[in-house]
């Protein structure tokens, strides 16, 4: 394949950032780099409008749906909507029935991934039946391609099992996640708790649910070691402890859901199910603290927190709704027109070595790991656009900017 009068937007390799090149790729390696290349026979020419290129983007927590809720997604369509948006590696979230709490359910994962474009890394669950109660096979998992343990969307509220595990996981360079949402605390809220949740009468979850844990874990953390990460956090107040925590270097890493820095509570007026997220959407002061964390290196980086719900669990009254939007699609031109280019393709492009994962190079001889966008284009996001088996996605009807062509990866492409 040869990628004609291609922007290559790489801070990492400042030879080629931002200039305008032709890339030769051949059986899965960019064999040459260069102002001009004339095309081989048997190649396969690319040329697109205004056509960009970066290394291949991360997300570090999507969820599908099999093995068991299949109805809302299957592997092997959402690893091709990750391909189609964009995304050359995705961290899969334990949400599936049974949930994966053996080295066999990793086994199974990473084999229905097989053959696809872009490439799958399960996470398992932190405990057995995700139920809080007693350590799942951990050194097994890792030993099978698990890359960190988490209880989705699940508080570990015993705090000696999450001493434990940060102990335990020590031996084996092991991740441990932990939920940033206090269940006593949280109580029947599904809202963030504040002006907007109080006008419209639905229970709220203030921002100390989320940050009573967090300053637990991280007095745990500072007490036993090892690597903590907290997905999804949400209130201006989680990150500063964040950042105070970096300070006396824990080994704390976060991340923030796409949605979180665009969205806030007032897109709950409607009382639209597609906007009931957990964590919540917060305030605008959380939104600008979150935004400001990335740019300043306390929040590690974003993701889209894509998670498929069906119509059945989403068209019902609010209070009774399944959490959860979907993101993969809307991913880069929400970031794009709130971030711009350059800050978003750094923001998808970091992230893998937190999790083990060999992070790819810009260069001839390495491996093509690529992702091919035009980030000018300006247009709404409609169902059409919506890849997904499932179509519950808040961003319907945003303005967005940017479009994704497709990836090369793993020696395939969804071009």
């Amino acid at each position: 394949m040869l990628l004609k009068s291609a922007k290559i937007v790489c801070p990492e390799n400042k030879a080629l950032h931002l200039k305008k090149r032709d890339i030769l790729i051949k059986k899965g390696v960019v064999e040459k780099i260069a102002a001009s290349i004339e095309a081989p026979s048997n190649v396969k020419v690319v040329t697109k409008k205004n056509l960009h290129v970066s290394l291949g983007w991360f997300d570090s927590g999507v969820a599908f749906g099999e093995p068991g809720f299949e109805e809302r997604e299957t592997i092997s369509n959402g690893l091709k909507v990750a391909g189609q948006s964009g995304f050359t590696d995705v961290l899969l979230n334990p949400n599936t029935r049974p949930v994966p709490d053996t080295s066999s359910d990793v086994v199974f994962l990473k084999d229905r991934a097989n053959g696809s474009a872009t490439r799958l890394y399960p996470i398992g669950t932190l405990t057995k039946n995700a139920d809080g109660k007693d350590l799942a096979e951990l050194y097994d998992m890792k030993n099978a391609g698990a890359v960190a343990f988490y209880d989705f969307k699940h508080q570990i509220s015993n705090p000696n099992l999450l001493k434990i595990a940060l102990l335990y996981a020590q031996n084996f360079d092991g991740l441990v996640f932990s939920y940033v949402e206090d269940a006593q605390i949280k109580g029947k809220g599904i809202v963030h708790e504040g002006k907007v949740s109080t006008t419209l009468g639905l229970k709220g979850i203030p921002g100390l649910a989320e940050e009573l844990q967090i300053v637990r874990d991280l007095f745990i953390l500072e007490y036993t070691g090892g690597k903590l990460h907290i997905p999804t956090i949400s209130t201006a107040n989680s990150v500063k402890l964040i950042a105070n925590a970096k300070k006396k270097r824990l080994d704390v890493s976060c991340s923030v859901a796409i949605h979180n820095l665009i969205y806030t509570d007032e897109s709950l007026k409607e009382f639209d199910t597609s906007f009931k997220v957990s964590p919540p959407l917060r305030g605008a002061a959380d939104c600008k603290a979150l935004i400001k964390g990335l740019k300043d290196g306390t929040v590690d980086f974003i993701t889209t927190d894509h998670l498929p719900m069906d119509v059945e669990e989403k068209r019902v009254e609010f209070d009774n709704a399944a959490n959860g939007t979907i993101g993969l699609e809307s991913a880069f031109g929400s970031l794009n027109r709130l971030l711009g280019t350059e800050d978003t393709i750094a923001l998808l492009t970091k992230g893998r070595e937190r999790f083990g994962i060999e992070a790819p190079m810009f260069d001839e001889g390495q491996s093509a790991c690529l992702t091919l966008f035009d980030p000018e284009e300006d247009y709404i996001f409609e169902k059409e656009r919506i890849l997904s088996i499932s179509k519950n996605s808040m961003f319907l009807g945003a303005s967005q900017k940017g479009k994704v062509y497709g990836i090369i990866n793993n020696n395939q492409t969804t071009l």
